[in-house]
């Protein structure tokens, strides 16, 4: 179908401009949190204030007041969920994965790779990223709770205190990691 009814564009101005502005409030008193990529959780809130917004655009069976009320409920969760991780000790555990060291020292670690199904070719790829050509330049790749890989050379690991709660790192410490 190319064209339903004016009625249909009309409604679709309408609610989406109010759903646009409802968005909009809600994230700005919601805070930055709830558009950040910090976990796996992030990322469902994320999709689904979009997912929101557009049947609310398209639906005609939800009205403009369901949507807000939508989206209100999935910030709030969010900053409840955000809270609870942040105030009570395993929390976050639940919510989010820890960290995973996938390569140390100019070498993969194996097993790392099989847990979490990344392959070297995926640890070149992030190394290049970096402007990096030599894989014995690098100190260490971690697999973030976000999914990306971070990527640290051998000049800038300093004492390795930024690896505490990655899995995997707490198998040395920096002086056994030193080169």
């Amino acid at each position: 179908m190319w064209f339903d009814s004016w009625a249909d564009l009309g409604r679709i101005l309408a609610v989406g401009a109010a759903a646009y502005v409802t968005v909009v409030v809600v994230l700005r008193f919601s805070g930055k949190r709830t558009l950040a990529k910090l976990n796996a959780y992030d990322l469902v809130v994320t999709v689904a204030l979009g997912s929101t917004l557009a049947t609310i655009l398209m639906s005609s069976d939800v009205s403009w007041a369901e949507g807000a009320v939508a989206l209100v409920l999935l910030a709030g969760l969010q900053a409840l969920v955000a809270w609870v991780s942040a105030h009570r000790s395993g929390a976050r555990n639940v919510v989010t994965s820890r960290p995973t060291l996938l390569f140390r020292e100019g070498q993969p670690l194996p097993q790392a790779l099989r847990e979490q199904r990344m392959t070297l070719g995926e640890i070149r790829q992030a190394v290049r990223a970096t402007g990096s050509g030599d894989l014995a330049d690098i100190a260490a790749v971690v697999l973030e709770s976000d999914g990306t890989l971070s990527v640290i050379p051998r000049s800038k690991v300093g004492n390795w205190s930024a690896f505490e709660g990655v899995a995997g790192a707490e198998h040395g410490t920096a002086g056994d990691w030193a080169t």
